[in-house]
């Protein structure tokens, strides 16, 4: 039910109410206010529908024009933001695309070129293929979220498996970066959701910090029960980042650095991934400055 619709039946139950009192209890000067309508009240009962009736008429109208100008106002606001995310999207295809495109034009209009330029050139272009791919991942898998959530399976996930698989997976690139990660989820931590997509939820935070928390740092994986949901923490005690950034992280496409970004490898899309998933879990997130230094992202999931 629309908004202005809700509002035509509330001002209406309302009006009918105060009319029906009013004709019931007018004669205050009565020794008993409960009795029954005399003869010559069915005027005033006439005269309480015909008003009741153009008011409504009236209020319809109003709620109608309401609702439109509602809808309107909302799909200009869609149309924005796609608009916008078009742009977006466009523009982070077109660094990889170009890339590519160069190195692939620079050897074939220099076949003589010497076999260790070559070599670099293919493992430049494969990297920027693997970005593109990744971009693309990200894009479909937010389109998911957004147009086709019945097509996303539920069913119980161990959440505790998923990331001691996520953590294992990562244990190079941690090591090479000279970073720790700490594992202090109980056990058996069952919830009802997607598996990819809770995947997605831990691997794109713990790859967040791995990225930009510095070298020497520690990463720690927190939960505990919480009613009916289950409240993770996933910290780190790296550099964090500036308190007017904090509301626009989970931005598509938002970066604090652009420039750092790409060059790490992000496609900017990866914290609207993990916003959209805990919210389609029946959760919700917040990041917030680590004490001491550093940043932590807490969310909840149903069990």
């Amino acid at each position: 039910m629309s908004e202005g619709h809700k509002m035509f039946i509330s001002v209406m139950v309302i009006f009918a109410i105060y009319a029906t009192f009013f004709i019931l209890f007018d004669d205050y000067d009565r020794k008993h206010n409960f009795t029954l309508i005399e003869s010559s009240d069915w005027r005033l009962v006439l005269f309480s529908l015909l008003v009741m009736t153009g008011l409504g008429v009236l209020l319809l109208r109003y709620t109608r024009r309401m609702d439109h100008r509602i809808n309107r106002d909302q799909a200009d606001k869609e149309n924005q933001v796609r608009r916008q995310l078009t742009q977006n999207i466009a523009h982070e295809l077109k660094t990889p695309v170009a890339s590519i495109l160069g190195y692939a034009e620079t050897m074939l209009e220099h076949p003589d070129i010497d076999k260790e330029t070559r070599v670099q050139f293919l493992e430049r272009t494969r990297s920027q293929a693997q970005r593109l791919t990744s971009l693309l991942q990200d894009i479909s898998t937010l389109n998911r979220m957004d147009y086709a959530t019945d097509m996303i399976q539920m069913e119980p996930t161990d959440v505790s498996r998923i990331v001691a698989d996520i953590i294992q997976e990562t244990s190079l690139r941690a090591a090479q970066r000279h970073m720790s990660i700490h594992n202090y989820l109980p056990v058996n931590i069952i919830v009802n959701g997607s598996k990819s997509l809770i995947y997605s939820i831990f691997s794109n935070l713990i790859d967040n910090a791995l990225k930009y928390a510095g070298e020497e740092t520690a990463i720690e994986i927190k939960a505990q029960e919480k009613g009916d949901k289950w409240l993770f923490t996933v910290s780190d005690n790296g550099t964090g980042i500036a308190r007017e950034h904090l509301s626009r992280i989970f931005e598509r496409f938002y970066r604090i650095d652009k420039g750092r970004s790409r060059a790490l490898g992000g496609t900017g899309l990866g914290l609207a991934i993990v916003k959209n998933a805990v919210l389609l879990h029946g959760g919700d997130i917040k990041a917030v400055p680590t004490p001491g230094g550093g940043l932590t992202f807490e969310f909840t999931l149903k069990r």
